[in-house]
């Protein structure tokens, strides 16, 4: 049985982009996932309507590459309910085998705050837990999105 020379030259093909993408698989740098984590919560201020917080975040980079974190959106929960929220458009170059920081402000909702804070000042704490939740948007061909939880306290007092 002879095979239709198109046959031979597809099948050839294919079998050349296959053997391609298996030397590439083996020869790509290997990447791990950036760590983001809460390095600060710090309440700054605040007025009747809102409380300001600062945020502030530690991006690990375990890889040998720089990567580029072009922005950052979190939320802060506290016993369960949306406390605050925040976007920093602020760009970072996250250095090779190193970490960076990135501050952002978040703004609280007062009336949920004052909420939480009276509930938490009954139990005569110096501290309130929360959760962060939020992702780093990384300008990589291959990682988009880096999402992050933390959960944690801060203190009431200064």
């Amino acid at each position: 049985m002879l095979i239709p020379r198109w046959r031979l030259i597809a099948m050839t093909m294919c079998l050349a982009c296959l053997a391609c993408l298996a030397g590439c698989s083996l020869m790509a740098p290997k990447f791990e996932r950036p760590q983001v984590s809460v390095a600060s919560i710090e309440l700054v201020g605040g007025n009747l309507l809102q409380q300001n917080f600062r945020v502030t975040f530690d991006i690990q980079n375990p890889n040998d590459r720089a990567i580029p974190v072009t922005s950052l959106h979190a939320e802060l929960d506290v016993g369960g309910a949306r406390l605050a929220s925040g976007v920093s458009d602020r760009a970072v170059l996250v250095p090779a085998h190193g970490t960076s920081q990135l501050n952002m402000n978040i703004t609280a909702n007062v009336a949920a705050v004052l909420l939480q804070l009276g509930q938490h000042a009954d139990s005569h704490s110096d501290a309130i837990e929360y959760d962060m939740t939020g992702a780093a948007s990384i300008d990589l061909p291959f990682l988009r999105d880096l999402p992050f939880h933390q959960h944690g306290s801060f203190s009431l007092t200064h």
